[in-house]
């Protein structure tokens, strides 16, 4: 296949029982016109595939990380479209379908991108939340740190079909990022391209117990420290989205284990925005006051006077 419609980029490393499902969601599209890039970053034993005629795979002889074998795919694609899709995850059958559509309707002026829903499902199947798109992010703004609609959510990054010399043009996936790469990637994407939000599930983000790149803790405190520095002017230009980063960014430091990193970040982000972190703060113990303080429980309370 000389130039496919859209060529969907798997980066891997060291994943040999979690990359099958992944090839075989991405070869499982309801569109034909498609070739899957696998990048084999180093892995200790080469990835081997079954041959098939939409299928390529790349081995790279020194590790780049996640971000580098995202730009060898870019690099070898032969197709106008991309997307990227990773080695532990995978995409549902009308993902391509969906996405182009999305983008052979609009209006907009190029360039422009699309992105979709996802759903986290956990280690026995299970789907555990359901996330969607902001429906709009016009050419010139910052994604993340627009405040976003209510019910949306920017966690649904990895679903990006793109144009691939927009890809290059904004200088690829930044290889200095372990962490966060998506994150930083569409600070500068979204300056360059406009992004269209579609309200349909397309993938699945699985959760499991192993080594994640996401959250490893010291990568993560690196890569967030990094970003900031990288694109401080857009995080001081949003100080709201920027206190409710640095508020996130405490969160998982405490779910990682991270209590000191997690303090400081929140005291941070208290600085910020005071008024927005302590919101943040108090939402989880809401939504607990909320499932105690049931119906049932108030009509039982109702039956006594003080």
């Amino acid at each position: 296949m000389s130039n496919p419609l859209l060529s969907i980029i798997i980066p891997t490393r060291d994943r040999p029982h979690l990359l099958p499902r992944a090839v075989k969601s991405a070869l499982e599209q309801t569109v034909d016109d498609l070739e899957v890039i696998v990048v084999d970053d180093c892995s200790a034993q080469p990835v081997k595939l079954p041959q098939e005629p939409r299928l390529r795979l790349l081995r790279l002889d020194t590790s780049r990380g996640g971000a580098g074998a995202r730009n060898v795919g870019t690099e070898a694609a032969r197709s106008r479209w991309i997307t990227y899709l990773d080695d532990d995850d995978r995409l549902l059958p009308h993902m391509a379908e969906v996405s182009l559509k999305a983008l052979a309707e609009t209006t907009l002026p190029s360039p422009v991108a699309v992105i979709s829903g996802i759903e986290v499902v956990n280690a026995e199947g299970e789907v555990i939340n359901k996330r969607l798109p902001p429906p709009f992010r016009a050419r010139g703004a910052h994604f993340f740190l627009e405040e976003p609609e209510p019910g949306s959510s920017y966690n649904t990054k990895q679903t990006l079909v793109v144009e691939r010399e927009v890809i290059r043009q904004i200088g690829g996936w930044d290889e200095l990022f372990r962490s966060r790469v998506h994150s930083e990637l569409f600070l500068r994407l979204n300056p360059a391209c406009s992004i269209i939000g579609v309200p349909i599930i397309t993938y699945q983000l699985y959760t499991y117990e192993g080594n994640r790149v996401s959250r490893n803790p010291s990568l993560r405190q690196e890569s967030f420290h990094r970003m900031i520095a990288k694109h401080q002017e857009l995080f001081k230009a949003h100080p709201k989205m920027f206190a409710n980063f640095v508020y996130e960014h405490a969160r998982m430091s405490y779910k990682l284990g991270q209590k000191e990193a997690a303090l400081s970040s929140l005291f941070w982000a208290m600085r910020l925005d005071p008024l927005h972190t302590l919101t943040q703060v108090a939402i989880p113990f809401k939504e607990r006051l909320q499932k105690y303080i049931s119906p049932e429980r108030i009509s039982k309370f109702k039956k006594y006077k003080f």
